[in-house]
């Protein structure tokens, strides 16, 4: 059973608008995350372990975020919220609980955009809130006449493949149902983008397993891709460090002295390869006419649905 607890403040305002996201805010409305994949920077930060069986659901989160959102709104301080930060909005345990159904009801009594950031198929549940937020969002200045809507949905992968997925995000929905629930999204029009935070070296950032992730996308019709290589942090029992390179030992062993060569003393993979991974997604990004940023995307879409009604 998870843990019930209550904080003192729900929403998390940053200094300064996320470059990749685009939010101004955060809400985190369970404590750690039952997807439990093993890669997740939450493991071994400062942020904690990030273990299933730490799972806790804070109880108090509506009323405060009604109240926080209540004043920022008077204030005319409308940004987008990211949901999730540091978790998925849509755990197991929330078709129990129902925070982010509630929450995402508050929002849109507010008007604040929102950016649903998620691995999970249970979005679809709330199609009706997603739609209102959609639509009557409040935007900033600069992001009204760029973005189609208040509205900003990212699916989460790290690989196209299951059996890859069972090993490295082994409590998450597999990548084949986030997949079909994408193309659903889609067809209710929503502006629909993929994070690939983070690619696996050496298991997903192939020439061809790029080309195939890519591929897929595009022919889904997704609207952005925001790609990114992997961090692993802390040498502890739960840390992500530990748990990655004990599955590699498992089920990818040849891979291991590479892992153990670029990070033994460092968190993420060194500059060149991180160089050559961005050269190889802006060729990609061409190739397959797939845009590598939000606002970009936005540009794109916009075009085409005017050009939809034009014609």
């Amino acid at each position: 059973m998870p843990k019930e607890i209550e904080v003192k403040s729900i929403l998390n305002k940053s200094k300064h608008r996320d470059s990749w996201f685009l939010s101004e805010y955060s809400i985190n409305l369970y404590s750690s995350c039952s997807f439990n994949c093993l890669y997740c920077y939450i493991r071994g930060s400062k942020y904690g372990s990030n273990l299933a069986s730490s799972l806790s659901v804070k109880v108090n989160a509506i009323d405060l975020l009604r109240k926080q959102l209540a004043v920022k709104a008077k204030k005319e301080q409308h940004g987008f919220i990211v949901a999730c930060s540091a978790t998925d909005p849509y755990p197991k345990i929330e078709t129990e609980y129902k925070l982010t159904r509630q929450a995402l009801g508050v929002i849109a009594q507010h008007r604040f955009p929102v950016h649903m950031l998620t691995k999970s198929p249970l979005i679809e549940r709330d199609i009706d809130l997603l739609k209102q937020i959609e639509k009557g969002a409040v935007l900033p200045d600069d992001l009204k006449s760029v973005l189609p809507g208040g509205l900003i949905i990212s699916f989460s992968f790290s690989t196209l493949d299951d059996d890859v997925a069972k090993i490295f995000e082994p409590g998450a929905p597999r990548p084949s149902e986030r997949l079909a629930s994408i193309g659903r999204l889609l067809e209710q029009g929503f502006f629909v983008g993929i994070s690939l935070m983070p690619l696996l070296p050496w298991i997903a950032d192939t020439t061809e397993k790029l080309e195939e992730t890519f591929s897929t996308f595009k022919k889904l019709g997704v609207h952005f891709l925001l790609p990114a290589t992997l961090t692993l942090f802390g040498n502890e029992k739960a840390s992500s460090k530990t748990l990655y390179f004990r599955a590699l030992e498992k089920h990818y062993p040849e891979l291991l002295p590479k892992y153990l060569k670029y990070f033994e003393n460092s968190n993420e993979m060194p500059s060149y390869y991180w160089n050559a991974f961005q050269k190889k997604m802006r060729e990609l990004s061409v190739a397959h006419q797939i845009q590598l940023s939000i606002l970009d995307g936005a540009k794109v879409y916009n075009n085409e649905k005017n050009n939809t009604f034009e014609g």
